[in-house]
């Protein structure tokens, strides 16, 4: 696209998709009004494609959900398949299910609950309880979940998933809020292609928070003791945080891992520098995954 064409036009921010998913409410919840045009993507692995392809300038997807824990396929592309894009921001959504169906049913007549894989995880108490033999499929999305078992139109089956999804499917809510805890969160990464990555993201001031950076690293010495012990000193000696920690198998055989630390500090500190330093004499790989300013909790 010429540039004097490319200048007047939003950027292109990939979210996954349909309309309705958790992602496109912390997409439009994270931005300034009118910032970014939303796109939407098939899953996470697409969104992240089309960001690698130029499709897209920006993409918002699911990293950390506080129920679940970790969204793997993010994590493995992010250290493996997708090494040219990064971390630009995050966003953070307080997630409330919904059980939807195309009519109001009663719930004894539900023998099958549709979802995101992510989702029954969140809802067992639902699921275990007065759903308990009902059977559990996945679905791409939240939203396709809902769009699926309202055109079916069948009295059998439901789907978990937003109150906007239902709004825009035309589905009925049968029950709200029917996640386990209250304090249900999901985390979402911005991402943009490393080369992009000093363009800045149109997120909302009052929802930033501190710096943060994300790690990856590998290496051989891995196989002997005390080496990530080594790796950790080599952060906590300079008095940098971890918020967290994690492994994730490398996919070269049984017993190969990849690590990320999550640290409480910008890339660009003297003390991330020398750590980094550090850890590149003791380590296969070390990368940083991104470095951005935190998502504060919207109040």
């Amino acid at each position: 696209m010429p540039a004097a064409e490319d200048a007047g036009r939003l950027a292109r921010a990939g979210f996954l998709g349909p309309a309705g998913t958790f992602s496109e409410e912390a997409l439009l919840a994270s931005v300034q009004p009118g910032s970014v045009q939303p796109v939407a993507l098939a899953g996470i692995y697409e969104t992240v494609a089309a960001l690698r392809a130029g499709e897209l300038e920006l993409a918002l997807v699911p990293i950390e959900n506080s129920l679940e824990g970790s969204i793997n396929v993010t994590l493995d592309l992010l250290a493996d398949d997708a090494a040219d894009v990064q971390i630009v921001g995050e966003a953070l959504l307080r997630v409330r299910h919904c059980l939807i169906a195309a009519a109001d049913v009663r719930l004894a007549e539900i023998e099958t609950v549709i979802s995101h894989p992510q989702v029954p995880g969140q809802c067992t108490g639902l699921l275990r309880g007065e759903l308990a033999g009902a059977k559990v499929l996945a679905a791409s999305s939240t939203a396709e979940a809902v769009r699926s078992v309202v055109a079916a139109g069948e009295r059998s089956r439901a789907a978990l998933g937003t109150a906007l999804a239902a709004e825009i499917y035309g589905g009925t809510i049968l029950r709200e809020g029917v996640e386990d805890r209250d304090d249900n969160e999901t985390r979402f990464a911005w991402l943009a292609r490393a080369g992009d990555a000093g363009r800045p993201v149109p997120l909302r001031a009052e929802r930033l928070g501190e710096w943060r950076s994300l790690l990856v690293f590998w290496g051989a010495g891995a196989e002997g003791s005390g080496w990530l012990v080594r790796c950790l000193q080599e952060l906590s000696s300079r008095s940098i945080n971890l918020t967290k920690i994690e492994s994730r198998p490398q996919r070269r055989g049984m017993g190969s891992y990849v690590f990320f630390a999550e640290l409480q500090a910008a890339a660009d500190t003297p003390e991330v520098t020398q750590a980094l330093l550090a850890l590149r004499e003791v380590c296969e790989e070390v990368r940083v995954l991104g470095s951005y300013r935190s998502a504060l909790a919207a109040t």
